[in-house]
């Protein structure tokens, strides 16, 4: 059964880095506003991550609006230091966010928006879908067919070598994810990498140019302001962006070679309990580790707002239903956009947007609250 309990002007879903900079800016707004996170803990969605995992950018590009990364600019945090910060970003800014929230469904009535969670029923004006594009694990139906004796695990739930069984390991997946699993195990048993290659940036990120040129002009300009939807090549580059699989950053391809990871193709089936490559090699492993990425895994939002797996928006205001907006989206308005330099202009343009309507509505209701006492005037 569900329990009317509470009624905002706006309910802001998910309390990670795009939730957290939206309601940096809703409060800036004076917005009546609650965020609410799945996750028992802010930063959660970091914590969980494999131990040894590293940002991609260094720390001066990681902050959110208001409250820069503690750490020296140049250096790439962990994970953990990721988490901590948002935990003490929201901290700081005293962001009203409702931790182990899980949302169940996004319906509207009439003028207003209900939203559901844990039995509990929620009112709103206006909805923020404040998530990634990555929710949900994607493995392929024939991963039920394999050997039970192979152990399994996802990407987004490998910690470290420890979780595997001795014997030889197939990473399945040649992105940035399966890259950098694949350099950390192996120096410790033979790792297959199944998967078409998807390129790499045409620089080490550590070196001294790339420091001081090649990355900020990496983040600053070509991901943050040259591709978006408001440039010719942006809305050229959106589609196959959002299609494909980003290029390796970290790790290259010569890395891998040299480390020893063996490359086989695409994993098209079973035979036997073991994979198979689209050429028709069966591979005999101990191990598969998942890093096929994620589907968005919005079923729960029941509005006509989604065209598959992409939002149905205008630099972040849904154009089919008035009142929903989202922020942190892969490539939402740039290629910045799923990044914590990104997701703060975003963020920002829609605290604006919402705090614009609310002061119509506000405007509004007054105009006819008046009406009565003008006309008995007159």
């Amino acid at each position: 059964m569900t329990s009317q309990t509470g009624a905002y002007d706006t309910i802001v879903i998910g309390g990670g880095q795009a939730g957290l900079a939206t309601g940096y800016y809703l409060k800036r707004q004076n917005c009546d506003f609650v965020i609410f996170d799945a996750s028992p803990r802010t930063g959660e969605a970091w914590r969980t991550r494999w131990d040894s995992l590293r940002l991609f950018s260094f720390a001066r590009y990681n902050a959110l609006p208001g409250m820069r990364f503690p750490a020296a600019g140049s250096s790439l945090p962990t994970k953990d230091e990721m988490a901590d910060y948002l935990e003490n970003y929201a901290a700081h800014f005293n962001l009203p966010v409702r931790s182990g929230v899980r949302v169940d469904s996004v319906t509207r009535e009439g003028e207003r928006f209900v939203v559901a969670a844990g039995g509990q029923r929620y009112e709103a004006q206006h909805v923020v879908v404040a998530m990634s594009s990555l929710q949900q694990p994607k493995i392929p139906a024939f991963a039920s067919e394999l050997d039970p004796g192979i152990m399994q695990v996802h990407s987004s739930a490998y910690k470290n070598p420890s979780q595997l069984r001795p014997g030889e390991t197939l990473i399945i997946g040649a992105g940035n994810s399966g890259a950098e699993i694949a350099t950390e195990l192996a120096p410790i048993c033979r790792v297959w990498m199944a998967g078409k290659s998807v390129g790499q940036i045409p620089f080490r990120t550590d070196g001294v140019a790339a420091k001081l040129i090649l990355t900020p002009l990496l983040f600053r300009v070509i991901f943050h302001r040259l591709l978006t939807v408001d440039t010719p090549i942006g809305r050229r580059v959106r589609p196959k962006m959002l299609a494909g699989t980003a290029p390796l950053i970290r790790v290259k391809m010569g890395d891998l070679t040299k480390a020893g990871v063996q490359r086989v193709g695409r994993i098209t089936g079973v035979r036997n309990g073991q994979p198979v490559t689209e050429d028709g090699q069966m591979l005999d492993v101990a191990n598969i580790i998942w890093c096929t990425g994620f589907t968005p895994g919005f079923s729960w939002l029941r509005l006509p707002v989604m065209n598959g797996h992409d939002p149905i928006q205008d630099h972040g205001a849904a154009t089919t239903v008035s009142g929903v907006y989202f922020v942190g989206q892969h490539f939402l308005y740039a290629f910045s956009s799923e990044m914590a330099q990104g997701v703060g202009r975003d963020a920002e343009r829609v605290a604006h947007a919402i705090a614009a309507s609310t002061q119509s509505r506000q405007s509004a209701q007054q105009a006819m609250r008046s009406a009565p006492a003008l006309h008995r005037a007159g």
